[in-house]
């Protein structure tokens, strides 16, 4: 039994059991500088479920995928708004979508597809679709994939309904032309929400996923160690039409992994492109 006011709520031995399985099932690293982080989220987690030992969760866990699934939406980190990195969006409006166009204008395709992997609560694929309906016109359409590793953010992405204090950052014309003001914030409008797809996907799973023109995800990596992040860069490539583009964050970088995408640099933003 523990107690869960004692800061010395994992031993070392339990620690390796829990990081273990984490990266497992995930791709998901914890290391010493955030365990605490780690045996905060479990102890929301197991106070929740009326358990008080970490060690017969960590067999519960192993055994029962639901509650596997369960326990890593608890363990992620979902920090995201609306027009995250603006720079990003201007480097889609005025490089990579005007490219992709041309691209598929030769064949006769007019359907973007894009994936938002790591979507958290769906701010970012909200975004994704704002900014498209304002530049395409037909016969140009376009299609998203929003996935992640946590279904109550799905749950949240899908419903599309964001207080007041999440709005922050989309601009007042595209919050009135796409959202509608209901009790307590404001909720999405069909046209945004119809071509967005939310999916639950583990990253370290291929996720079938093919021919995307534009893949977003940011932030998302900088949870792995180098061999996860190479598996998972390397299956967007899978993913990915030739001559797409992908988005990282900010702050991270395929500085030395063993992988075939170019970097590109546009007056907005830095991103990658899959040229073959």
């Amino acid at each position: 039994m523990y107690d869960m006011a004692d800061p010395v709520f994992l031993t070392d031995a339990d620690f390796e059991g829990y990081r273990s399985i984490i990266y497992d099932e995930s791709g998901i690293t914890f290391t010493a500088t955030n365990r605490s982080i780690l045996e905060s989220r479990l102890k929301e987690r197991l106070r929740e479920k009326g358990i008080d030992s970490v060690k017969s969760y960590l067999e519960t866990i192993k055994k029962d995928q639901g509650e596997m699934k369960g326990f890593l939406d608890s363990i992620t980190t979902n920090l995201t708004r609306f027009f995250r990195n603006e720079a990003h969006f201007h480097a889609l409006e005025h490089f990579v979508i005007p490219e992709i166009m041309k691209i598929k204008k030769a064949t006769g395709n007019t359907t973007i597809k894009i994936w938002s992997a790591g979507c958290s609560t769906g701010e970012e694929p909200y975004t994704i679709a704002i900014l498209l309906n304002e530049v395409l016109t037909p016969p140009w359409k376009y299609e998203i994939v929003a996935s992640d590793l946590s279904l109550k953010c799905l749950m949240t992405a899908k419903e599309g309904f964001y207080a007041e204090n999440r709005i922050v950052g989309i601009p007042d014309n595209y919050l009135k032309k796409y959202f509608d003001k209901v009790d307590g914030g404001y909720k999405a409008r069909p046209t945004i929400v119809t071509p967005i797809r939310f999916d639950y996907h583990n990253l370290k799973n291929d996720s079938g996923l093919r021919g995307m023109d534009i893949v977003f995800c940011r932030n998302v990596i900088i949870y792995f160690d180098d061999v996860a992040q190479n598996a998972v860069i390397n299956r967007f490539w899978e993913s990915m039409a030739a001559k797409s583009f992908m988005f990282i964050g900010h702050s991270e970088s395929l500085f030395g992994m063993d992988t075939k995408f170019e970097f590109v640099k546009t007056q907005w933003a830095t991103l990658y492109r899959k040229s073959i």
